[in-house]
């Protein structure tokens, strides 16, 4: 049974005539009738009287008939459905990336794969600070950003999903005399007057620093700023000062010549997936959002944390 058989069927039913239900389809009379004889032989009973002037339904054909019409009308609101969707998926996406996410998640397949699937859609994908981010996205000019994001709460006027979660470290060379403090976590207060090496401004990190040092009671003293973890790393094992980074593993802060101390009160860098509230505004970053929120579903902690250079922004 295929709906081309049920649309026959219908039609035949409606015209009361093969003749004129052929004529509406644009088909031969015979290849209508021979398509509802089909029909009629996997159902195992005769859906139409032929025997007086016009075609009738049988009392099968007259059960059938309503399931018959509620299929072709399901098969034709699956085709609406599609060409609006079709329709809708035109026009522009605007996504922003810090760039230290574009190497922790595969953002450029989910992009291919979207622009495959939709083809009208025009992708534009740009890295930039988080605070420039969220401005874009306040005005409208970005659809969708992972960014970074001061506290575990988003920006009044979005929404995120936190995909990174990590406790800010102090990365300094092995003769640092912040080492003098011991193995326990070193409070934020003793970063008051230090030379330090951070991100710049704008990004979610350097808010973190910035933060943590404003409830501490003082202002950070950043002697050195730097848009690549690893140059913050570089710096910090020639002994230029203190590099404010997200928790890296011991071998790899060994292998950069750096010992790690964590801080008290912790702060945390996250990163999120973030949005305006209510949604995209458009029906393309609207079918984007859950693509990426399957993406970046599972929070990364710093027992995932394998390398300095997935924090940039």
């Amino acid at each position: 049974m295929d709906l081309r058989q049920l649309q026959f069927f219908v039609a035949v039913v409606e015209e009361r005539s093969f003749t004129r239900a052929a004529e509406r389809l644009h088909l031969a009379q015979p290849g209508v009738s021979a398509r509802i004889r089909q029909l009629e032989r996997e159902l195992g009973h005769p859906l139409l009287d032929r025997t007086g002037r016009s075609v009738a339904p049988t009392e099968v054909g007259e059960a059938v008939l309503p399931y018959a019409r509620a299929a072709l009308e399901a098969a034709e609101n699956v085709r609406h459905s599609a060409d609006a969707f079709t329709w809708l998926l035109r026009g522009h996406v605007a996504v922003g990336l810090v760039s230290g996410a574009t190497g922790q998640f595969d953002i450029a397949s989910v992009l291919a794969d979207f622009h495959s699937e939709h083809p009208r859609v025009d992708i534009a994908l740009t890295e930039d600070t988080s605070e420039r981010m969220l401005q874009a996205l306040r005005r409208g000019e970005l659809d969708i950003g992972v960014l970074g994001l001061a506290d575990e709460h988003p920006p009044e006027g979005t929404t995120a999903e936190i995909v990174i979660d990590e406790p800010v470290t102090v990365a300094v060379a092995p003769d640092d005399p912040l080492l003098a403090h011991g193995d326990g976590p070193l409070p934020v207060a003793a970063l008051r007057d230090r030379p330090l090496i951070s991100l710049p401004r704008g990004t979610g990190l350097r808010g973190v620093l910035e933060r943590a040092c404003s409830e501490a009671g003082f202002r950070p003293r950043v002697a050195f700023e730097a848009a690549a973890p690893p140059l913050l790393a570089r710096l910090a094992a020639r002994g230029l000062g203190a590099a404010v980074v997200p928790a890296m593993p011991p071998g790899t802060a060994a292998a950069l010549g750096l010992r790690t101390l964590h801080l008290t009160p912790q702060p945390r860098a996250r990163i999120g997936l973030t949005w305006r509230t209510g949604g995209p505004a458009g029906p393309a970053a609207r079918a984007l959002l859950p693509r990426l929120r399957a993406v970046l579903s599972v929070p990364r902690t710093d027992d995932d944390s394998d390398a300095l250079g997935e924090w940039s922004a």
